[in-house]
């Protein structure tokens, strides 16, 4: 009796400590080293389609920039009046790239960089509309997503249109202890298409990934350990079990003194 005791209670104990997570697993750039020559502090935003840009034209020709500098309005269906302040006019990329500027009409800005799309606008301005002009470019949706296992998973808003991926996994309350450091995974859209990239956080090669700075609109995910899967996973009865299982070992441990 004595000896399957001891033979459940060691099968219990193997449990427990198997179930222990190492510390291995959990902090972060601990494996690789940095390859210096592949780290880049070069970021570029790409506009891509439902993005909502807004778009400041200046020059000291005021009149002349007036145009391009729309504004809009709330409109009031009862009274047909004006509601609120008007605000600069902003510009939804389509799913073709597109948008419709004042005068210029459609224009296919989608895959551009925000370098590239102040070049080409002002190739279109100069010197047919405006001499010499300034011109100032915002996302005004820029976001980016963190779901998964992680203390606060939702959208979070990015003012200055850059951000990390650690950035973005801090906004989210960092990742729960349960969560795998060494598969998270970045859903982004390239080109149309859904591209997948897997990031080790265990790994200092992280600082040289393609996904190292998100771009609008990605979605990162961190999937849960096989231990909280199972845990999820449990009925109704989990309870019940907990509570017959201690009871057990209680009774086992009597017997073995």
């Amino acid at each position: 009796m004595i000896k399957k005791s001891t033979y459940f209670l060691g099968i219990f104990v193997f449990v427990l400590m198997s179930s222990c997570v190492s510390k291995k697993d959990i902090i972060y750039f601990q494996n690789d080293e940095i390859d210096q020559s592949k780290v880049s502090n070069s970021y570029k935003t790409i506009i891509k389609p439902d993005d909502v840009l807004q778009i400041t034209i200046t020059a000291l020709d005021t009149e002349a920039v007036r145009p391009f500098n729309l504004s809009a309005v709330t409109y009031s269906t009862s009274s047909n009046s004006a509601i609120g302040v008007a605000q600069q006019q902003s510009y939804l990329v389509d799913t073709n790239g597109e948008i419709d500027f004042p005068v210029l009409g459609k224009l296919k800005i989608g895959g551009l960089t925000r370098d590239e799309l102040i070049d080409f606008l002002k190739g279109k301005l100069e010197p047919d509309y405006i001499l010499n002009p300034n011109i100032n470019i915002r996302i005004t949706n820029y976001k980016v997503t963190v779901l998964g296992d992680v203390r606060i998973p939702g959208s979070y808003t990015v003012p200055n249109e850059r951000i990390t991926i650690l950035e973005a996994i801090g906004l989210a309350g960092d990742l729960n202890i349960s969560g795998q450091r060494h598969n998270v995974v970045v859903n982004r859209e390239e080109n149309g298409k859904k591209i997948q990239y897997q990031v080790d956080l265990l790994s200092k090669e992280i600082f040289t990934s393609p996904v190292y700075y998100l771009q609008q609109n990605d979605v990162v995910y961190v999937a849960p350990n096989y231990a909280k899967i199972q845990s999820a996973s449990a009925n109704s009865n989990t309870s019940l079990f907990i509570s017959v299982t201690g009871l057990l070992v209680s009774l086992i441990t009597l017997l073995i003194r």
